[in-house]
């Protein structure tokens, strides 16, 4: 596979490694893929929607794309607890931002469809780098035109399947209701993981369980353990291709500080980077990273977890390629 490419002062061309250019050097793609531009064809790409206009707490998350690029230097080639090389067994690229309207989510999230569709038009798998969770609306609106109804393995704090908020019916609380209601999504076969926090009322499960979601609580974790999960995960999901989609407020604040609406009592990282290596068997087409506001972060410690989770799906997506 294709990667970004260096000259030495020799005037030898090759692969840029932690070995040809320090980590911490070079160009700001994720895990210093190439760009899609430098490659003939892509299997996967992974693309940024710095967009957040549709937070409702702290804003910031706009700036995520570029922080999780930035750290994600920090990755190697091999992942040896999938026993892989993700982007030797497929052509992974960058391809770069969407641009999406930050003044109008409407437009923005027309925008959003148009560009995902873009690159997924030959059945290529799409991991998108947020940006708040409105984005994930549009990307699955995208994805269902290729694939049709799809599962969705969501990773939160939050149910996200709110009606609306100040009568906006698209913002960052809703998009699995409306995800929901448009026929996106298998009714029956979707599920939340990491659920945790006060609700406004207990009618906001009643309403998830009747929009056809199931949910495994982040306090479920201290009793079934990471195994019981997987095993809840992979028996609600079955054989349909599968959107995951992981807000990164999932993870406990002591892992992922840098949120818009942190929660107590979340996932340690390791256990969410667990999780996702038991979702092997999927058949998943799409993902997404998002919520991740750098300005709340200390020491990069979210976006260092964002980035490995980010990793661990593109390694999920390859091995499903080659395979």
């Amino acid at each position: 596979m294709q990667h970004n490419r260096v000259v030495s002062a020799e005037g030898i061309v090759g692969p840029v490694n932690g070995v040809s250019v320090p980590r911490y050097a070079g160009e700001q793609t994720f895990a210093r893929l190439p760009r899609i531009e430098d490659v003939e064809r892509h299997d996967i790409a992974v693309v940024g929607v710095p967009f957040d206009t549709g937070v409702s707490f702290r804003p910031g998350a706009r700036f995520g794309p570029g922080a999780i690029r930035a750290i994600s230097k920090l990755l190697r080639p091999y992942n040896p607890a999938q026993d892989a090389a993700p982007f030797e067994l497929a052509q992974v690229v960058d391809a770069g931002d969407i641009v999406a309207n930050p003044f109008d989510i409407e437009e923005a999230l027309g925008q959003v469809d148009a560009g995902v569709r873009a690159l997924v038009s030959q059945r290529q798998q799409v991991l998108i780098l947020g940006g708040d969770h409105t984005i994930a609306l549009p990307s699955l609106r995208a994805l269902h035109s290729v694939h049709g109804p799809l599962a969705l393995v969501h990773f939160d704090a939050h149910l996200d399947t709110w009606d609306t908020y100040f009568g906006a019916p698209y913002t960052h609380g809703t998009p699995f209701r409306r995800a929901s209601e448009e026929g996106i999504l298998v009714k029956g076969n979707s599920s939340h993981v990491g659920i945790r926090g006060p609700l406004y009322d207990r009618s906001d499960l009643l309403d998830d369980e009747e929009l056809g979601f199931t949910i495994v609580h982040s306090r479920d974790i201290d009793r079934i353990g990471v195994a019981g999960a997987v095993e809840r995960i992979l028996q609600r999901v079955g054989d349909h291709p599968v959107y995951v989609s992981i807000d990164i407020d999932v993870l406990d604040p002591a892992f992922a500080p840098a949120t818009g609406t942190p929660e107590a009592g979340g996932l340690t990282s390791r256990e969410l980077l667990e999780i996702l290596r038991g979702m092997e068997p999927l058949n998943i087409v799409g993902a997404d990273v998002v919520e991740v506001a750098p300005v709340y972060d200390h020491a990069e410690v979210t976006a260092v977890a964002a980035s490995h989770v980010a990793y661990e799906l593109l390694t999920l997506m390859a091995r499903r390629h080659h395979g």
